[in-house]
């Protein structure tokens, strides 16, 4: 039996999207949902909605406060400051910075030339960017002063625009905007408009191309679903009166923080609190300060704040919601958070890279009745089917590999068309990787993933790519990598290795430091004297010794 949430939700969401509702709900040419009355297109998004919120804060960094026309106006100088760069419509663009004003203004800037965007993840190492930037070939990369070193270190020959994203934004914005004010290009729904870089289980990172109408359809199905609880508390006299106000303590580079958090905040005129890195004591100073009301974060962060030894000592009775995504939130947790802020609701997302976020929600008691459920489907935008041998869609509380269909879903992986193919069903679902199963009320459970990565506090880690780093040291023989349960981060990465020269976990792990991303590199290693057990096929049997592991 649906929950009287359900029954509510569903209702609110009848009225906003029929007939004379606030949403016009029409079909692409694949007849998945699109919104018919709102821009199809980024730069569109921006502009509508920042004439709609312009003098509304939208954006706070330590002393700088910058309001939803300002950025619109920076952001429109600097598009034309990329043409003037010789920017043209289609040209990859990347930004390499730290959560900062420079990074939003840019990322607007570069969608508004006609650039497609290509979000370079700031923890990575000098090889691992250079291996994203040799696959989109960017006709410019805008960096801060640590990352621009990082690249130039391995991408010789690239434009590279350091940027000093400490001084006040149009400071740091200087070079890019006397671009002068020519006509900036037209932009239409299927033209490119981002990559994102996904771990594969291959190892190197994929870049995940989206159009316009890919990244504002998963917009709109997140604004979507805060405009229906709104109206759910709207109809019970308890709409509030404040403006939103978020803490963006994820990385802007990862899809969670793109799309959900910071484009969507456009639309619904929420102030965004940026931190430049995660920091709980500080995560606690800024909700009180900034009277933050929504936070999301992977598991750990939230985590953290219930932890936190000087909690009591700060106000947070500002915050109404705090949602999970980007890792499972462990089942423990959720009455826990119900506990320790009890004016705050918890809620859970579910989407990938490959889906621009976009995918399933669990709200409020909802989820605290089903705790482990990520949610239903984003409604009227996301299709969820459970696929079986042959892609067949197998029926309720049968377990198989989620798929999701939705015009949110990427175009395809840059210059890899075989990923591509097998990325997508006949019938244009995408295949995530995960096996779960839907019951009868239509909530997703996650019970497994087919592909090997290991979801570390929102960062995915390929374990292929760990084993080939590992590889790399001449005194590893074998070693498997793998993932196993951890508390605070909901999963981390261990590696079982046999060596017959006597290596050390400190060796292995100084070698290791410096080749990849230290959230890549193992916690654990395991050493064995004995060489790994193997499948008949010769394969590493990697699931025992898992099961020998794990815990």
């Amino acid at each position: 039996m649906p929950t009287e949430l359900d029954r509510r939700f569903d209702e609110v969401l009848a009225q906003v999207t029929g007939p004379g509702g606030r949403l016009v709900i029409d079909k692409d040419a694949e007849g998945r949902a699109i919104v018919g009355n709102l821009p199809p297109t980024v730069p569109g998004l921006f502009r509508a909605f920042c004439e709609i919120n312009g003098e509304k804060e939208a954006v706070v960094a330590g002393d700088q406060r910058l309001t939803f026309a300002e950025l619109d106006r920076l952001s429109e100088r600097v598009a034309h400051g990329f043409v003037a760069r010789g920017v043209q419509k289609g040209d990859r663009v990347g930004i390499a910075m730290r959560n900062c004003p420079a990074w939003i203004v840019s990322y607007m800037g570069i969608l508004k030339a006609g650039g497609v965007a290509t979000l370079l993840n700031g923890w990575w190492e000098a090889h691992e960017m250079e291996h994203a930037v040799q696959l989109t070939d960017p006709k410019l990369i805008v960096a801060d002063g640590p990352r621009a070193k990082r690249l130039a270190a391995k991408c010789v020959g690239r434009d590279i625009l350091s940027l000093p994203i400490e001084l006040p934004i149009e400071q740091a914005m200087a070079e890019l905007l006397d671009g002068g004010d020519g006509p900036l290009p037209e932009i239409s729904p299927d033209d490119d408009a981002t990559i994102l870089f996904t771990s594969g289980s291959t190892g190197d990172s994929k870049g995940a191309l989206s159009t316009h109408r890919g990244v504002t359809t998963a917009t709109y199905a997140y604004a979507t679903g805060l405009i229906v609880l709104l109206g759910i508390l709207a109809s019970e006299g308890r709409a509030p009166t404040a403006q939103p106000r978020t803490l963006l303590s994820v990385p802007l580079f990862h899809v969670t923080g793109e799309v959900p958090v910071m484009i969507n905040s456009f639309v619904i005129g929420r102030c965004m609190v940026i931190m430049p890195k995660w920091d709980a004591t500080e995560a606690l100073r800024l909700i009180e300060k900034e009277k933050i009301t929504y936070f999301v974060g992977v598991p750990t962060m939230s985590l953290e704040l219930m932890n936190h030894p000087d909690r009591g000592k700060y106000d947070l009775s500002s915050l109404t919601d705090i949602t999970a995504g980007g890792a499972p939130r462990p089942v423990t947790h959720v009455e826990r958070l119900r506990q320790e802020f009890p004016n705050a609701q918890p809620a859970l997302g579910y989407g990938l890279t490959e889906t621009n976020a976009a995918g399933c929600a669990n709200y409020w008691g909802n989820y605290a009745a089903k705790p482990a459920s990520t949610g239903r489907a984003q409604k009227p935008y996301v299709e969820l089917a459970i696929l079986g041998a042959g892609d067949a869609h197998l029926p309720t509380s049968e377990v198989g590999e989620i798929g999701i269909r939705s015009a949110s879903n990427i175009k395809s992986y840059f210059r890899n068309p075989e990923a591509t193919a097998a990325l997508f069903t006949h019938d244009g679902y995408i295949r995530t990787g995960d096996v779960g199963y839907i019951d009868e009320e239509g909530y997703l459970f996650i019970v497994d993933r087919k592909k090997e990565i290991i979801i570390r506090g929102g960062e995915n880690i390929s374990a292929a790519e760990v084993e080939a780093e590992c590889y790399a040291c001449p005194q590893v023989d074998e070693v498997a990598v793998f993932g196993v349960p951890d508390e605070r981060l909901g999963e981390v990465p261990i590696a079982v290795v046999h060596s017959k020269n006597g290596l050390s976990e400190s060796d292995l792990r100084n070698f290791l430091e410096g080749r990849i991303a230290k959230f890549k590199v193992p916690c654990r290693f395991i050493f064995s004297e004995e060489p790994l057990p193997r499948l008949g096929t010769g394969k590493i049997d990697r699931r025992s010794l898992k099961a020998q592991y794990a815990n």
